[in-house]
């Protein structure tokens, strides 16, 4: 939101200049400081030091779970092939969007990139952020299909049927990009004069407000606030099911116990999603604080300020926790994570065997409803068994 820092602390740039401060700016650096806010954030060297533990947690943890599902078939599911591509988006936005964010603390203007480079940085974000929530909201809706309907999930959850949803997702997250993007700019400051401030540049909202007010009020309502809501319903209907579902019995009276149950992969996508929409709230929240917002007070912009620094730390830390999600509460994803890890790691514990990851044929005492249950992860190979998403620091702090 790096657009919202400068548009926040640049009101005074909208008005006639103010004589009587004018006399205390006897330099370039502080004028520019007056129209755009400090060039450094105060709390540059702590929120570095907090971007660069969830960079690393992130992005091992993202590229272990690219890894394991690459590397093992049996881990290429439908479920697994949305939680490939969120690992992907939340690999982008670790790898291209945090080091810029954190270069922005350093040093907010000028933006050595161009225009060209803030239309990159906007549309990445955008589409990211996009792309997160309906890679959540899909793998719902797979799941759901799969407990309320498990025949017509055996008949349609296909791996090429993922593939296909997951390539529209991403084209339809590229084209919801493009109005905000299309807001943005360079803006350069000048003097009263006249005369352009030397490196005034900063990548920002270059349009009208009002315009750039919509898109946000209505991207936020399509992309959090409703398929939110949808999630939510679909997960207290799963619930309902699966407490009155009996046959869950049969899962565990079973040899197969490699065979993950239908209630324990809810169960791990159900905090999945949970903790997701967690972490994006103080960013949405951010958002329409600020699009909502017409007369700044000081008493407003601590607010905003506060919820700026919540809402970016909120923001990366989501990209980096699915990883860990996955390893506490689904055993299949935590013996391949060994089974990929460097050799000083596998050293430390026994090696698990990659058979292990496969799960056993069924025995007789599988029902037909649990034959059902293969179907919910939709692989041929198992007969059996979570800008203006850009910027988030203002450097005012």
């Amino acid at each position: 939101m790096d657009d919202q820092q400068n548009i926040t602390f640049m009101w005074p740039s909208h008005l006639p200049p103010d004589n009587s401060m004018m006399r205390y700016l006897n330099s370039t650096e502080e004028y520019l400081a007056y129209l755009c806010g400090p060039k450094r954030s105060r709390l540059s060297l702590p929120m570095t030091l907090v971007y660069a533990t969830i960079f690393l947690i992130g992005v091992i943890g993202n590229t272990l779970v690219c890894l394991v599902i690459l590397k093992h078939h049996n881990m290429r599911t439908p479920t697994n092939y949305y939680l490939f591509s969120l690992a992907v988006s939340d690999l982008l936005v670790l790898l291209l969007g945090m080091p810029l964010e954190v270069y922005e603390m350093w040093s907010n203007y000028p933006f050595l990139f161009g225009a060209w480079g803030c239309y990159f940085k906007t549309v990445l974000f955008e589409t990211v952020c996009f792309a997160s929530i309906l890679s959540v909201t899909t793998v719902s809706v797979e799941r759901y299909v799969a407990i309320i309907h498990p025949f017509q999930a055996k008949l349609k959850s296909t791996r090429s049927r993922a593939l296909k949803i997951l390539v529209t997702l991403w084209i339809f997250s590229i084209l919801f990009s493009i109005p905000n993007t299309s807001t943005h700019g360079i803006l350069l400051q000048y003097f009263p004069n006249g005369s352009l401030i030397p490196d005034s540049a900063t990548c920002t909202v270059v349009q009208p407000l009002w315009i750039y007010n919509c898109i946000i009020q209505v991207t936020s309502l399509l992309f959090y606030i409703l398929p939110m809501g949808v999630i939510s319903v679909l997960y207290c209907l799963m619930g309902i099911k699966l407490r009155g579902d009996h046959s869950l019995e049969a899962d565990k009276m079973s040899v197969n116990v490699q065979r993950p149950s239908r209630k324990s992969i809810t169960k791990m996508l159900f905090v999945l999603v949970m903790v997701f929409g967690i972490c994006w709230a103080p960013f949405h929240v951010d958002r329409l604080f600020f699009s909502f917002v017409l007369d700044w007070t000081e008493p407003l912009a601590n607010a905003f300020n506060l919820t700026h620094v919540v809402s970016g730390v909120f923001f990366y830390l989501s990209s980096a926790v699915n990883p860990l999600i996955y390893n506490l509460l689904s055993r299949r994803f935590r013996s391949a994570f060994q089974n990929v890890l460097p050799p000083f790691f596998k050293s430390l514990k026994p090696k698990i065997p990659v058979q292990s990851l496969a799960p056993p044929k069924s025995t007789l005492i599988l029902t037909v409803r649990n034959r059902m249950d293969s179907g919910e992860e939709g692989s041929p190979s198992f007969p059996h068994r979570t800008s203006v998403c850009s910027s988030h620091l203002s450097t005012v702090l």
